[in-house]
């Protein structure tokens, strides 16, 4: 008689009502506002400037986003000056020291004569002094901006100004691999037509 009503006990705390279980919501999906059709990643939230969703590669889930943010700015301002330069040599201004070429033919010019490697020299010295600042800010000792080394020093730089730097860094990115090919396939100097 024992054994049964063990038994039947066993068999009703089996089958008892569980206790009610709360659902989970959903996450919600936020939508990419450059691409609509796709989700945003999770790493973009929009908390950076000039963060619009769009990575269909999923770069930002690969790698650390503020190495890539700093890569993008650094390249974004040498490509400002870059292009400014580029036009400005093939319009007839030219540094004392260096030969009379076209934009597009300065680069061989100087790897004959050995002047890359004095600039690519100097370009690896700014790198090294850079790369504590960087390194410090990837490993999270610092609450550094990515590209920013503290040359505003009134605190002027807002979301406004950020969004405004990113962009124009873009625009160069475009605007300088545009002007090298136009002016490879014109043959010719500015206004590459």
């Amino acid at each position: 008689m024992l054994a049964l009503s063990l038994q039947s006990l066993s068999l009703n705390a089996g089958m008892a009502p569980a206790a009610r279980v709360q659902r989970m919501q959903a996450p919600v999906m936020i939508k990419s506002q450059a691409l609509p059709f796709l989700e945003a990643p999770a790493k973009l939230d929009g908390s950076m400037a000039g963060d619009r969703g769009f990575d269909p590669l999923n770069l930002a889930g690969s790698f650390n986003l503020n190495y890539m943010r700093e890569a993008e700015l650094k390249h974004g301002r040498i490509c400002m000056l870059a292009w400014v330069g580029y036009v400005a040599v093939d319009n007839g201004f030219y540094v004392p020291f260096a030969p009379h070429v076209s934009s597009l033919a300065a680069h061989d010019t100087a790897v004959k004569s050995g002047n890359m490697l004095l600039l690519l020299g100097a370009v690896g010295v700014i790198e090294a002094l850079s790369y504590n600042a960087v390194n410090e800010m990837m490993s999270g000792q610092t609450d550094r901006r990515p590209g920013d080394f503290s040359m505003d020093p009134f605190g002027q730089a807002d979301k406004t100004m950020l969004e405004k730097e990113i962009s124009h860094c873009r625009l160069a990115m475009f605007a300088f691999s545009g002007v090298v090919t136009q002016s490879a396939l014109a043959g010719h100097g500015f206004p590459y037509l």
